[in-house]
C-alpha cells in the first residue's frame, strides 16, 4: 500500500531576502500556508512583517529567495500577476477610494470567480460585514477607520483570492471592531480561503490562527502551532513582549 503524499503548501516562502536601497530588512524568511490554514506573522513593530507580506505581493523592488503559490514561482512576477493568479493584499493603510460609496469601492476589486476559491458578491460580504450593509451609499470620507479597513478588506475578496494577506488588521481599532475583524477572519477560514495575517495583537492572533511565526530583525526566530506560542512564556518574552 502507498504512502500517502503530503499536500503541498498553498505559499512557500524560503531563504526570502529584501531590501530597501541599502538597508536589508528581510534575512533567509521561511514560511508556509496550507490549504484552508490561517498563520499569524507575529513580531514587534520593525520586526519585518509588513515587508514580508509585500515582498511575496512583489510590492518590494529589491527582492530574492523562493516565493512559490500553488507549487508556481511568483518572486519575479509583477503585484498586479500575482494578484490575478488568486493572492489579495489588504495593506494596513487601507487605501480605500474615498470618494466613492462602499457599492462602488466593492465594484473597484471584482474580478471573476476563481476554481478553488470562495466566490464573493457584494451580497455575501454585506452578510460577513453588517457594518457595511447599513451603508452601502455612503462614501469612504464619512467613514471610521474600523469601517475603511472593513471595507478594504471586502474590496479585496471580491477579487476572489485563494490566499489573503493581510496586514495588520487590529492595528489601531476600537475593540468591538476588533473582535467584528476576527469573527470575519475567522467565517474566512471555514470558507476555505488561506490566510497569512500580520499581527502584533497576541489576542486577535490567538483568536483566528491556526499556526504562527515569529520574526525578529528580518528573520524568522521562531514557528509552531498557535497553541505553543500561547504556552511558550520564554518565546513571547524573547520576541513580542514591548
Amino acid at each position: 500500500m502507498s504512502a500517502t503524499r503530503p499536500t503541498a503548501p498553498l505559499l512557500e516562502v524560503a531563504g526570502l531576502e529584501a531590501w530597501y536601497g541599502r538597508a536589508h530588512i528581510l534575512t533567509g524568511v521561511d514560511l508556509t500556508v496550507g490549504r484552508g490554514e490561517v498563520v499569524a506573522l507575529m513580531g514587534r513593530n520593525g520586526a519585518g512583517k509588513t515587508t514580508t507580506l509585500k515582498a511575496v505581493m512583489g510590492l518590494v523592488g529589491q527582492r530574492a529567495g523562493r516565493v512559490a503559490f500553488e507549487g508556481r514561482a511568483i518572486a519575479t512576477l509583477p503585484p498586479h500577476r500575482i494578484a490575478r493568479l488568486g493572492v489579495g493584499y489588504v495593506p494596513e493603510d487601507r487605501r480605500i477610494f474615498a470618494d466613492l460609496t462602499v457599492e462602488e469601492n466593492l465594484e473597484v476589486g471584482r474580478q471573476p470567480p476563481r476554481p478553488g476559491a470562495p466566490a464573493w458578491t457584494p451580497e455575501r460580504l454585506f452578510a460577513l460585514f453588517p457594518n457595511l450593509a447599513e451603508m452601502r451609499g455612503r462614501r469612504g470620507t464619512r467613514m471610521s477607520g474600523g469601517e475603511q479597513q472593513m471595507l478594504t478588506l471586502a474590496r479585496t475578496l471580491m477579487g476572489n483570492p485563494s490566499l489573503l494577506l493581510l496586514d495588520e488588521p487590529s492595528e489601531g481599532l476600537a475593540p468591538i471592531i476588533v473582535r467584528q475583524m476576527a469573527e470575519a477572519v475567522r467565517r474566512l477560514k471555514v470558507e476555505g480561503l488561506s490566510v497569512l495575517v500580520s499581527e502584533q495583537n497576541l489576542s486577535f492572533a490567538a483568536a483566528v490562527a491556526d499556526r504562527a511565526s515569529v520574526i525578529e530583525k528580518g528573520r524568522v526566530r521562531w514557528t509552531g502551532t498557535m497553541a505553543e506560542l500561547m504556552a511558550d512564556e520564554a518565546a513571547r518574552r524573547a520576541y513580542l513582549a514591548l
